[in-house]
């Protein structure tokens, strides 16, 4: 299996090589690192090894795909680099220096934790490099659940990674304060996705979870209807539609109406559901005395929605221009 990581490498590496323009590259990244590509092909070897073998598999893929990656930006780089305009006029007026304004995402983040502060939900932290009891065992997600692929994750040394999912801070603030809770947790996650449009390998959640007796549904979807009312205005709506979340039992998918360019559609902004009982119990809390619901949603979605933004590499490549229009 080694050597055909190997020579998977080389084949990729030379092709790069030969990549003559912007189109070629793009075939070259959707040949090799798109959702159906080479790599993830050879990912999906990974059931036929044994267990121990599956470690060292999912870091040697993991190491290849991040050379892969770095090979191709520098490629990127250097075809926008070749179509470079005129130098800079040096003798033209200097630009006028203007006042900072706070980046989009955090305006975000601030908004959001205020409303959701005004619903009684107070903010929690965690530590985002954790361990797999907090980010799935705890949050019942099976050993051969396909979340837990290295593929899929940031694994460190020993038993450590970066998040995942913010909702390891759920597991932390449960072992640590008995019932009842109302909380959120708001931070930075990370999954090795490919970066385009819609996905970046470092983005932000905003998790919530409140635990009482007599919790149900209707609680869950009342606080994302009052959510949606606060931050997008009196006439956008909520709704939910039937999932499956490991850690959640019943689940849901969140889809908030959203005017977008003066019309309004529906959008996907994250999960929820009632708590899973063996999510409580992992943490030694009664389930039969106890319930409570659940929800994460993606802030950039919410940002990108809220402010029609089409692409969310905008939000990180600190693009004054780009800035400048909130």
């Amino acid at each position: 299996m080694s050597d055909e990581i190997d020579q998977l490498h080389q084949e990729a590496a030379a092709s790069l090589a030969n990549a003559s323009d912007a189109q070629a590259l793009e075939a070259w990244r959707i040949e090799y690192l798109g959702t159906k590509g080479r790599l993830k092909g050879m990912m999906s070897r990974m059931r036929d090894l044994s267990k121990e073998e599956r470690p060292v598999f999912g870091q040697r893929m993991n190491a290849l795909k991040e050379t892969l990656e770095a090979s191709f930006d520098s490629r990127q780089s250097g075809a926008a680099a070749s179509h470079d305009g005129p130098p800079i006029d040096v003798t033209e007026p200097g630009l006028p220096a203007r006042s900072g304004k706070r980046h989009v995402l955090t305006r975000t983040i601030d908004e959001i934790v205020e409303v959701f502060g005004r619903m009684g939900f107070s903010v929690a932290e965690g530590p985002e490099v954790e361990d797999e009891w907090h980010n799935f065992n705890a949050l019942n997600i099976p050993d051969d659940h396909p979340a837990r692929d290295p593929i899929d994750n940031f694994f460190l040394a020993g038993d450590r990674m970066l998040r995942s999912q913010t909702s390891t801070v759920q597991i932390r603030v449960m072992e640590q304060s008995p019932p009842p809770l109302k909380i959120i947790s708001v931070g930075r996650v990370y999954r090795p996705d490919t970066h385009d449009a819609t996905h970046y390998s470092m983005f932000h959640q905003v998790e919530g979870l409140c635990l009482d007796r007599g919790v149900t549904m209707i609680d869950l979807k009342t606080v994302l209807f009052q959510f949606a009312k606060a931050y997008f205005g009196p006439e956008a709506e909520v709704r939910m539609r039937p999932s499956f979340f490991p850690f959640t039992e019943p689940s849901a998918e969140v889809d908030m109406k959203m005017k977008i360019r003066g019309q309004w559609q529906w959008v996907e902004l994250g999960g929820c559901g009632m708590v899973d009982p063996n999510v409580l119990e992992a943490v030694d809390i009664d389930p039969e005395e106890w319930t409570g619901y659940a929800f994460g949603l993606g802030i950039e979605r919410i940002a990108m929605r809220r402010y029609g933004i089409s692409d969310i590499r905008n939000l990180y490549e600190n693009d004054e221009r780009f800035l400048r229009q909130f």
